[in-house]
């Protein structure tokens, strides 16, 4: 990715930032995932503390993390999980991270099915 293509996709990703924040203060979503360059995550830690939002920072490789923001309740379950990739999930907890992400919760349960299924 050269320079201006990587600082066209910083911007983008700060603004669909901002619309998750958006969202979430108007409780269309309880719990955001946002993966996103390392580089971007000071501001956006930042950002989330002023705004006494919940947060976890889940590292995916040297260059990206995944941003989990909402609901504290949320936060936790996450933290629970206590797993250091989504890879990792069983599918007991890919399903609650669906829901709690507001995914279709009858395609969650499909999903969920899939799963067991496949893992027998």
């Amino acid at each position: 990715m050269d320079r201006g293509d990587k600082k066209s996709f910083i911007k983008y990703n700060y603004e669909l930032f901002a619309h998750h924040i958006y969202e979430l203060n108007k409780g269309l979503r309880h719990l955001v995932l946002h993966t996103a360059p390392v580089d971007t995550m000071g501001y956006m830690v930042k950002k989330l503390e002023k705004n006494s939002i919940s947060f976890f920072v889940q590292k995916v490789s040297n260059d990206k993390c995944n941003l989990f923001f909402g609901e504290k309740e949320c936060i936790d379950i996450i933290k629970k999980f206590n797993k250091t990739s989504l890879k990792k999930y069983t599918p007991e907890e890919d399903f609650i991270l669906g829901i709690l992400l507001g995914y279709d919760p009858l395609k969650q349960s499909k999903r969920y099915l899939k799963f067991k299924t496949d893992s027998n």
